[in-house]
């Protein structure tokens, strides 16, 4: 199967976010769009125009908007001169400016969220736009407008927790595809679908079936569609509401991203809430997101007119009134469509800016403790996507800390350290679970969409001024000190001892968890490989520190997990020759 086609829209560009002006300072994804003529309309003038669809950053490429949606990438691999320099004036740039504000932090995070959904990058931004315009024309307090800003930012973090079962429900498919495609159709009425609905479902459900079993399936989802819609919306909106809680939002933010999915008639989920019942600041996200789904995907006149259509029955009538108010006005769609005038770039930028202009003004600057606590709040939504990585970036954690330890770094360099093992996989928020949990070997082209991920987690990270450092050295845990790393086959020369240590840190644990298609090994099967890779690809002083923690005689190893017989590691390694395990043996097969 064509893994990339099938593929919903997602961030396509990788970039480095340097200080140069040089796009050579990067490896570059030269991408081919496919024809327009299914464009939206909103795509159709960027494509006319000569705009392009840049999602924000320092250095993107200028993608059409429908080559994030349906391109295939083919991939230049480009030489990055002087990273040295260029690691210390991001490292000086960063230790500078200061403590980041909460909303700096959330709103480049909700670029993570949008890849788990499959939205159009930007798509929390957008929605806070839109809902905080519908606040205000509603007479919301300033508290309640707090609650809605963190809400709308913060609307899709429970969502990666379903995804598994998303995947398992459709056989297999992309589950970001199907979430991205199922906001615009009509789930309420499963007996009357939409021909849109069920060429959705054919394209999805279980990619390598017969039609006959590909029908068979699509019944059976129809028929179980009630229980499975409340599992998944149960999953993603108690998860969503326990990460809210965690991370310190209010408990009205909290219960609006738990109400997200109720229905102003009481045919939504999780709980069936009906009219007045249901979080007001609920309803209101509700819309917002519904106007920015629609308006990218059909144009913004398909967006009011749909919501008029479901206003009484989705939507309260009162929050549809306020978004055709703000419409007739010219007030509603400011900076949430393609402008012809700009490049989407700049326009995301601004976009960006808007957002954090609306900030409350109790968000000030935060504290140590409190990013520490949102940095493990994300790494549990990275972890959640999978049952066999729910525990990776947690792991990664731990043991990369346990080397810096050992090795005396002082406290400043083990919370960078600490800070990027826990967001080192951010980026994986944009594989499908059909990749993630494959049991047997990923092709060449599933192997390309799993690569993306270190260049999204730096490009994620990168938004926030502050995190440029972290984002380099998170960005950097698939490098290799001989070059045969990615995304940007950085060197010895290139990779500061940070990012080293998260390196050593992923590969063992990577290889002592089980994953899909194989059981973990034992740390010390784990260490014989590692041990063999210091030789030429990991650093050995970093492997050494490892080495006197995971296998110290006097206790356990505190990474520990069951043993088993390690075979075809390959992918647990992310590397593209198998590592076999014969008797005694472990070795790693060029």
């Amino acid at each position: 199967m064509n893994t990339r086609s099938k593929r919903p829209n997602d961030f396509r560009h990788l970039t480095l976010d340097s200080p140069s002006t040089s796009h050579q300072r990067c490896r570059e994804p030269k991408l081919f769009p496919k024809s327009s003529n299914t464009l939206s309309p909103p795509a159709k003038v960027l494509l006319s125009s000569g705009k392009c669809y840049r999602p924000p950053g320092r250095f993107c490429l200028d993608l059409p908007l429908d080559t994030l949606r349906t391109a295939s990438p083919v991939f230049s691999y480009h030489p990055m001169p002087a990273i040295k320099a260029q690691f210390a004036s991001i490292h000086s740039l960063s230790a500078g400016t200061g403590a980041p504000s909460l909303a700096e932090i959330i709103s480049a995070l909700s670029f993570a969220l949008d890849l788990t959904e499959g939205a159009v990058p930007g798509h929390a931004l957008r929605c806070c736009l839109l809902g905080m315009r519908l606040g205000n024309e509603l007479g919301f307090s300033n508290e309640s407008l707090a609650d809605l800003y963190h809400a709308l930012l913060l609307k899709d973090v429970g969502c990666s927790s379903n995804a598994a079962r998303m995947c398992q429900i459709i056989g297999g498919g992309d589950d970001r595809a199907v979430k991205s495609g199922v906001k615009l159709e009509d789930w309420t009425r499963p007996h009357q679908p939409s021909l849109s609905s069920v060429r959705l479902l054919w394209n999805s459900v279980l990619p390598d079936g017969n039609p006959f079993r590909k029908f068979g399936r699509i019944v059976k989802i129809a028929f179980t569609q009630h229980d499975n819609n409340r599992e998944m919306i149960q999953l993603r909106c108690d998860r969503g509401a326990s990460i809210v809680r965690k991370i310190g939002m209010s408990e009205q933010t909290a219960l609006a991203v738990r109400s997200l999915d109720e229905h102003w008639d009481g045919g939504g989920y999780p709980e069936s809430e009906k009219g007045e019942a249901i979080s007001p600041l609920a309803r209101v996200m509700a819309v917002a997101q519904h106007l920015d789904v629609f308006a990218l995907e059909r144009g913004p006149a398909q967006a009011m007119q749909i919501l008029h259509e479901r206003s009484g029955r989705w939507f309260d009538p009162q929050v549809v009134k306020a978004a055709e108010s703000l419409r007739r006005r010219g007030a509603l769609w400011m900076q949430c469509l393609p402008n012809p005038t700009q490049t989407a770039g700049d326009s995301a930028r601004s976009v960006r800016a808007s957002v954090l202009e609306l900030a409350p003004p109790q968000t000030t600057r935060t504290s140590p403790s409190h990013i520490d606590l949102i940095c493990e709040a994300f790494a549990e939504v990275v972890d959640a996507k999978s049952h066999f990585t729910f525990s990776h970036s947690i792991g990664v954690t731990d043991v990369a800390s346990a080397i810096g330890s050992t090795m005396g770094h002082n406290s400043e360099r083990r919370q960078l350290i600490h800070r990027a093992a826990l967001l080192h996989d951010l980026g994986k928020l944009s594989v499908p679970n059909s990749i993630l949990d494959k049991p047997g070997k990923l092709d060449g082209e599933q192997w390309v969409i799993m690569r993306e991920h270190a260049a999204l987690t730096r490009s994620i990270l990168s938004r926030v001024s502050q995190f440029r450092e972290l984002a380099f050295v998170a960005g950097a845990h698939h490098e290799r000190l001989d070059g045969s790393g990615y995304p940007n086959k950085l060197k010895a020369a290139d990779l500061p001892i940070e990012a080293r240590i998260l390196a050593v840190a992923d590969v063992y644990s990577a290889i002592t968890e089980n994953r899909p298609y194989r059981a973990g090994s034992s740390p010390e099967q784990a260490m014989e490989i590692m041990k063999r890779e210091a030789r030429s690809k990991l650093d050995a002083d970093c492997v050494d520190a490892l080495a006197k923690t995971a296998l110290a005689p006097s206790q356990p190893s505190p990474f520990l997990v069951p043993p088993a017989s390690a075979h075809s590691l390959s992918r647990a390694y992310h590397l593209p020759y198998p590592i076999h395990n014969s008797g005694s043996s472990i070795s790693i097969v060029q």
